[in-house]
């Protein structure tokens, strides 16, 4: 766990990058890639393996979905290297509806935090007009703000600028970041 700030650094841009078949995140600091994803198109059932590299043969996070339906699924997330249940996070489906919003959740299942799409009025606006007003997300952990994802505006290509503070385990911020980016980018 000592190296946890070094291999977890608190800046990222996070991006979905063409890949055919299905889709493809890349999780970049000053340039340099952190982290690679490879999503598989029609899966019924959602696992997501997080790589340190692009080549896909660093394993660093798995992301699995606990049941088939997306619309209030919970995604258990482990750190790979270890086998360690690090947490899950959970998506709240009705309200989603709305204004995207996640529980995150502890290893023993309690939930220690929330992820929430910011104003509710942009949130509905962005039903409509999807990438043409940017999604920014704040991470919880009580009351304390500990990160946020802020999409760059450009309606072609999903990226998000992201900010992690201290107080959530920085695997479950990634994990997060990539569920932001494989369920919630479905949208755009």
């Amino acid at each position: 766990m000592n190296q946890l700030p070094m291999l977890y650094p608190k800046n990222y841009l996070a991006r979905r990058v063409f890949a055919f078949p299905g889709s493809a995140f890349r999780i970049e600091v000053d340039g340099q890639l952190r982290f690679y994803v490879r999503q598989k198109p029609f899966k019924l059932k959602e696992e997501i393996t997080v790589f340190a590299d692009e080549a896909c043969t660093t394993p660093a996070l798995g992301i699995q979905a606990r049941s088939v339906l997306d619309f209030g699924a919970t995604y258990d997330i482990t750190d790979k290297l270890t086998g360690e249940n690090l947490g899950a996070g959970r998506r709240q489906g009705l309200k989603s509806l709305f204004q995207d919003a996640w529980d995150i959740l502890g290893p023993s299942g309690e939930v220690i935090g929330s992820m929430k799409e910011d104003r509710m009025l942009f949130a509905i606006l962005r039903r409509f007009f999807s990438n043409l007003i940017p999604q920014q997300f704040v991470l919880r952990i009580g009351d304390r703000q500990v990160g946020t994802f802020r999409q760059r505006f450009n309606p072609f290509r999903l990226s998000y600028d992201v900010e992690m503070g201290e107080g959530l385990d920085p695997r479950v911020g990634v994990a997060m970041m990539v569920l932001v980016l494989a369920i919630e980018g479905r949208q755009n």
